[in-house]
């Protein structure tokens, strides 16, 4: 079992000590024996301990960095959601296949901000612009949030925060099952909290550092039964041998641990596989002895926005990829929704 997640080493940016959650954090850290040092900025953190650089990228896995968002212009997060909203950046788990590979770059490091009331008052102008339809948040664009949440409760307040809003909706997705603190938050039905799962292989061997398929599960059994919209996003969708079988063990163990009825639909995200160009090149420097495959010639080309293209599965096997997991969800779970398969 993956232990909640604890950073070997703190830096604290002066700026998040004005707000009274850096000065919880402060304190929770020392508390703890921690390492704390103070930094300017996050992009001033320098001398992560490690000899080379595959040591420096572990320790950076294992460091967090208390700050305050400046930014709190709020990016699209399509296509599930209007806007991500910002609590965090970075993730602690080690998924080779993972995008924040190339967007985190040499440092990925964990960020958490300390400005949570002011992202939410960001929220709030969001969803006034476009009431009154509903305004969606994904706060898991850029972070694994649930992973840290347990330390900070930033996401505990947003939930609660969004379970008061009439005209805003709340989403994240997470690979850990440390999900207790969260299961008492006053969410009015207005978060919708989704687990990404795949089969035992991709599990096994390239998602290190996260909670194991039964552990994810029966934490989604808990959510659920606290009365939250539940949602899984099958991702990444990779064909390796015996994927059909594996899928659809996934399925099969996920249906014999969940009810199969729910108060709100269940919800499945499909993502296939997907890489650049830029990502190959940082995951076979991070993870070299890595089993995943990203041959180029047995893709075919996508453009992306902002002229980034992505390497996908050919027509044929995406077609085979959609139809077989997507018989699976209809097989196992009739009554849930595929929000879409990408």
């Amino acid at each position: 079992m993956v232990k909640p997640f604890v950073p070997q080493l703190v830096y604290i940016e002066p700026r998040a000590l004005d707000y009274p959650l850096g000065q919880t954090l402060k304190d929770k850290f020392e508390n703890m024996g921690i390492e704390i040092r103070e930094t300017t900025s996050h992009n001033q953190v320098r001398h992560l301990p490690g000899n080379n650089d595959f040591q420096k990228y572990r320790n950076a896995k294992s460091t967090l960095v208390v700050g305050v968002r400046k930014t709190l212009d709020f990016q699209s997060s399509k296509p599930s959601a209007e806007y991500a909203i910002p609590l965090a950046t970075g993730c602690m788990g080690h998924c080779h296949y993972c995008y924040l590979q190339t967007t985190m770059g040499s440092k990925p490091y964990i960020r958490t901000y300390v400005n949570v009331d002011e992202i939410l008052e960001r929220a709030d102008q969001y969803m006034a612009e476009r009431s009154p339809e509903i305004t969606r948040f994904e706060a898991a664009c850029t972070s694994d949030i649930v992973g840290i949440d347990h330390l900070t409760h930033s996401l505990k307040k947003a939930i609660e925060f969004f379970g008061e809003r009439d005209f805003g909706e709340l989403r994240f997705v997470t690979k850990f099952a440390h999900v207790d603190h969260l299961l008492d938050a006053r969410h009015n039905g207005r978060t919708r909290f989704r687990f990404s799962l795949n089969d035992a292989y991709v599990i096994k061997f390239f998602e290190a550092g996260t909670s194991r398929l039964v552990e994810r599960i029966e934490a989604a059994r808990k959510v659920s039964d606290a009365g939250y919209p539940l949602g899984f996003i099958i991702a990444p969708i990779y064909i390796h041998d015996g994927w059909q079988e594996g899928y659809r063990h996934l399925f099969e163990t996920l249906h014999d641990r969940l009810p199969v009825k729910t108060a709100v639909p269940i919800t499945f995200e499909l993502i296939q596989h997907r890489f650049t160009g830029p990502a190959k090149r940082v995951i076979e420097k991070n993870y070299p002895n890595s089993k995943l495959v990203m041959n180029k010639e047995e893709r075919r080309y996508k453009w992306g926005r902002y002229g980034i293209g992505k390497y996908i599965y050919q027509k044929e096997d995406e077609a085979l990829l959609q139809e077989t997991i997507e018989g699976y969800i209809h097989h196992y779970f009739p009554d849930a929704v595929v929000a879409y398969f990408t």
